[in-house]
């Protein structure tokens, strides 16, 4: 790093000749920019790397919490369009969708954990949170919707 006129110029790695990436099988300044860490990938295969291992992560967690595969998770996305069950605007692209389960369950689990039986569906975190929030209570959302189908402040304010 040193300063250039009235501004810093930071040195860029530069690519070990003859160094050969792990996944590529190539020189390691086939990727745009040279391995930001010292390893057997480039930058390019590094990240590909990690969000495989994030991906695995996440179907092992999946089959450990709630007993269901990949494929089955798979399954319950296509069954909802590829969509929230309760908003039906989330697609999981950005952020996959989270497993709705029945916190009453008594198959003998943790209530935050969950069991084949006590899964419901797909849900973005939004709409997994309003439940959460309303304790799974079908009579509150039925006051939720009778609120948005006839608001009380309305009903109030036409009487004065």
């Amino acid at each position: 790093m040193g300063q250039v006129g009235d501004r810093w110029e930071y040195a860029r790695p530069v690519p070990t000749p003859g160094k050969v990436c792990k996944e590529a099988g190539l020189d390691v300044a086939h990727a745009k920019r040279p391995a930001p860490h010292p390893g057997p990938r480039c930058a390019t295969c590094h990240r590909a790397f990690g969000r495989r291992r994030k991906r695995a992560a996440g179907e092992t967690r999946t089959r450990r919490v709630y007993g269901i595969t990949a494929e089955e998770y798979k399954a319950l996305y296509e069954a909802q369009g590829g969509r929230c069950y309760g908003c039906r605007r989330a697609t999981g692209a950005s952020k996959a969708l989270a497993i709705d389960h029945n916190h009453a369950c008594t198959a003998g689990h943790p209530p935050k954990q969950g069991c084949r039986e006590c899964v419901r569906g797909l849900l973005c975190s939004t709409c997994n949170r309003f439940i959460g929030h309303l304790r799974d209570s079908p009579e509150a959302f039925e006051r939720f919707a009778q609120y948005l189908r006839e608001p009380p402040a309305q009903v109030v304010l036409r009487r004065v």
